[in-house]
């Protein structure tokens, strides 16, 4: 199925075999000396333990060819999975503060989303992130968004520890953008409740919440979700194994899309929670019994509420149609109508 993802993060999507490559080019000490090993260390145990693989990708990442190489690396995986389009999360001011050169990364990022898309056929933009607990990074993550805003950047994003950290002193970096032209997102609704997602609406003007699935505590707040269309980037994997929801089946997913709030799939951070954009499609279909329709639909949506250019998006949209009958044609003998395109229609 034809897909797109609108909540990945690309530090987060390297895969064991990469790193490995990476600690060996920069001799980088690891927990583990082989492949096999590395991804028994990826394996989640606890949020400290995410923490503390994350970082260790980062900080691995040095030279403007190990962004190549991860990008590259990433829309490979994207081709096999069939997902033409995606909005990866990209915390640059990390990679600032350990000293990297933001001009000689956005143009490594840049070349290796360019040669992706010829050799994939497949499309990549960054959501440049500032991370609420390192504010002073803030201004350099807005500059750095700005510079690639188009043909690298989608969008300014808000990421990091909501439930210690507020939306509000951001406002500023948020209206900014705004007034140039910038898309705006922000996770808001995981670790904290309703009140943070509304802070994201007002304070950040976010077109789309990361997670947001706390948003449930509240019905005034989902209504209004619905009402105005905001989509929300929900993550099932990812809040199972954070601890955000007890399991798959309580997740509040099925609730939200009920309720009539644009939901999305995706993966957050793939092998760190040993899963795929695929996978999370093929759970949620066991954990709710959702037909095709269902599951072409949430992929639709993520679509119609990316950033791409509306006649970019017209355009993939009608790819997505083709392949939905072509696939329902084949599988099931008859076409996939999405449940997105019957309630549009």
């Amino acid at each position: 199925m034809p897909k797109v993802e609108l909540h990945v993060h690309l530090e987060g999507s390297m895969r064991p075999a990469t790193l490995l490559a990476l600690a060996r080019r920069h001799n980088i000490e690891l927990p583990a000396r082989d492949e096999a090993g590395l991804q028994r260390w990826f394996r989640f145990r606890s949020f400290e333990h995410f923490v503390e693989v994350y970082l260790t990708c980062s900080q691995a990442l040095v030279d403007p060819e190990d962004f190549h190489l991860l990008t590259l690396d990433f829309m490979a995986e994207m081709a096999r999975q069939n997902v033409l389009y995606a909005e990866a999360h990209f915390t640059i001011g990390t990679h600032l503060a350990n000293g990297r050169d933001g001009e000689e990364l956005r143009q490594a990022l840049a070349e290796a989303v360019a040669e992706g898309e010829r050799q994939h056929y497949v499309r990549l933009r960054l959501v440049a992130d500032i991370v609420r607990n390192v504010p002073q990074m803030a201004d350099h993550t807005l500059e750095w968004a700005l510079s690639g805003k188009g043909d690298l950047v989608a969008a300014l994003g808000l990421s990091g520890f909501e439930a210690v950290f507020p939306s509000h002193p951001f406002r500023e970096h948020f209206e900014y953008a705004a007034r140039q032209g910038l898309h705006r997102v922000a996770h808001a609704g995981e670790h904290a409740g309703p009140g943070s997602v509304r802070a994201a609406l007002e304070v950040c003007q976010a077109e789309r919440i990361g997670h947001g699935v706390r948003s449930v505590e509240d019905p005034a707040l989902v209504v209004e979700l619905a009402r105005r269309g905001v989509p929300l980037e929900i993550c099932p994997s990812s809040n199972v194994r954070l601890g955000v929801v007890k399991d798959l089946p309580s997740h509040p997913f099925d609730r939200l899309y009920r309720s009539g709030v644009p939901v999305t799939v995706n993966s957050d951070d793939p092998p760190f929670f040993d899963t795929t954009l695929t996978d999370e499609y093929r759970r949620l279909q066991q954990a709710f019994g959702y037909g095709p329709a269902d599951l072409a639909g949430f992929s639709l949506t993520a679509l119609r509420h990316s950033f791409l250019p509306d006649d970019e998006k017209a355009a993939l949209e009608e790819e997505f149609l083709r392949q939905f009958d072509r696939l329902g044609r084949k599988l099931l003998g008859e076409p996939v109508l999405p449940a997105a395109t019957a309630a549009a229609g």
